[in-house]
């Protein structure tokens, strides 16, 4: 039963109580006053801006990897602004320009040229290899350093651009360190692969296809589908029909865990494998208890060991606390990639682009992610990978293998 109090008689109720408590207490001593918090520091007035974008896709299906992704931007911008870095002689002011891509190459390229038109410093992005890739001759063009975080296609970094950089691994490595292992630790002798024809699915799936057969395995079928499709039964159907006792699946989480379902209703007894775009923690919530207990096996395009371990996790800790939510995946990777531009910055003593883009190919960085220097096309240097499995509906680590 809900009551229903008038304003009246609930003030009046209320100068009765407080009477009450006035008779019962003797009269307390006023309080000093409580001093206010104090403002945070407002930059110098002649301090420099810097301005950095950031793209991912923040709508559509992926909308969750894209946002774990501008979270991590945000993080590194409030945390340099709480430092008070300096550039030559004057402190920073840095800001964020967040851009949604939702995943799709011409989104892709009309906001890379937004933040071109915005003069910005640098950009950090894009997540998708199929949007990274067009981006990046726009910024090129223009001669804005770009550091992808998660696009792993080879052929971001090898289009012959001073410009592009990314802090981990590429899909050769990705691909070919789960193509081997499929073979050598899960036994597989007849592989099934299907991608999704993005430019990221595709070229993971080359990769992975690649090294299976080296070492030794049978490819038995070769199915595609797209990055927004739901219903897989015809090229699963096809696909059982040849027996396969692996399953490679060249794409992201929002497919994968559909696909995943559909595995399990068709009754296919296969391990199921896949890349960073669907070795996330919401795989386990897209595709249920499809998921299975070490049914599937994929890769990060990164990971950490040793001293680098505790650091991270108390990273993510915070993030969790100041967000809500858990690290998807490349969170930590943004966070790095900011910073390492800004490192390059201040080696320079501008946030010119012409006078501090060749700081970034010298870099010797120390990040959350481990240690950072890049090879003479913009790759990382002897980056690693983290092998996943799923047990009781979590990710669980398996291995770091570099």
């Amino acid at each position: 039963m809900q009551l229903k109090w008038t304003a009246v008689a609930l003030a009046a109720l209320t100068l009765v109580a407080c009477g009450k408590k006035e008779e019962a207490a003797a009269p307390a001593a006023t309080p000093a006053p409580t001093a206010a918090a104090p403002a945070p520091a407002a930059p110098p007035a002649d301090a420099i801006v810097v301005k950095i974008g950031h793209v991912g896709p923040t709508s559509g299906a992926i909308a969750h990897l894209g946002k774990d992704n501008e979270l991590g931007a945000k993080m590194a911008i409030e945390d340099l602004n709480a430092k008070g870095v300096k550039i030559g002689d004057k402190v920073a002011k840095f800001e964020l320009l967040a851009e949604d891509d939702a995943g799709d190459p011409k989104q892709g390229t009309a906001v890379a040229q937004k933040l071109v038109d915005s003069k910005v410093n640098g950009v950090v992005g894009h997540l998708n290899s199929g949007t990274t890739i067009p981006a990046s001759k726009l910024y090129s063009d223009a001669g804005i350093p770009q550091i992808s975080p998660s696009a792993t296609n080879p052929k971001y970094t090898r289009q012959g651009f001073k410009t592009t950089f990314r802090v981990v691994a590429d899909d050769t490595q990705l691909g070919g360190t789960l193509g081997k292992y499929a073979v050598e630790t899960l036994k597989g002798k007849n592989i099934a692969v299907i991608d999704d024809r993005t430019a990221y699915g595709q070229g993971v799936a080359e990769e992975f296809e690649k090294a299976a057969k080296a070492a030794g395995a049978t490819i038995v079928g070769h199915e595609f589908t797209t990055d927004k499709a739901t219903d897989f039964n015809a090229i699963l159907t096809k696909l059982k029909g040849a027996k396969p006792d692996v399953l490679f699946f060249g794409g992201m989480d929002a497919v994968a865990g559909p696909m995943l379902k559909q595995v399990k209703q068709l009754g296919m007894s296969v391990k199921f494998m896949g890349g960073d775009g669907m070795c996330t923690g919401e795989l386990a919530k897209l595709a249920g208890d499809a998921v299975g207990e070490e049914m599937v096996v994929c890769a990060e395009a990164g990971g950490v060991d040793g001293d680098f371990k505790a650091p991270l996790e108390a990273w993510k800790t915070k993030f969790k606390e100041k967000n809500g939510v858990e690290v998807q995946i490349y969170a930590p990777y943004v966070y790095d990639a900011v910073n390492v531009m800004v490192a390059a910055m201040e080696k320079a003593g501008s946030s010119d682009p012409v006078k501090y883009l060749p700081e970034i190919g010298k870099i010797q960085y120390k990040g959350l992610t481990g240690p950072i220097a890049f090879d003479e096309k913009g790759d990382i240097k002897n980056g690693a990978l983290t092998l996943y499995t799923y047990k009781a509906g979590k990710r669980e680590q398996l291995a770091v293998v570099r």
